[in-house]
């Protein structure tokens, strides 16, 4: 499936993967979140509720990983990376952005973030 995640002027194409934790994520489409900045690395945001395990844990991550956090339960974009990895239960990965995720980098602080399915 392919996602749109909209901040400001910036829009974002990405697809999601193939996995039960990134079908429910879809099923919450649409979805506007308020992300914070989290180690100028990632943007995060609150989701309304849990995801439904199923996608494979990792404990590093890419430049425009779409990734769920279950504790939160939150997904994080990344836009930079900063060598440290992700501690216990790990992350999900939900999808990737295709290209520009760096663009991320300008917003200082907390930004509206719309996510939609698209066509």
């Amino acid at each position: 499936m392919r996602i749109r995640l909209t901040a400001g002027e910036t829009v974002l194409n990405a697809a999601l993967d193939d996995n039960a934790t990134a079908r429910d994520f879809a099923s919450l489409l649409p979805l506007t979140l308020q992300m914070d900045d989290l180690f100028k690395r990632e943007k995060f945001g609150h989701l309304p509720r849990s995801l439904t395990a199923g996608g494979e844990p990792r404990f590093s991550y890419e430049i425009g990983d779409i990734v769920y956090w279950s504790p939160g339960p939150d997904i994080a974009v990344f836009y930079d990376h900063d060598g440290e990895s992700i501690p216990d239960p790990g992350i999900v990965v939900l999808g990737e952005i295709d290209s520009g995720a760096d663009a991320l980098k300008q917003f200082d602080g907390a930004v509206e973030v719309t996510i939609e399915a698209v066509d």
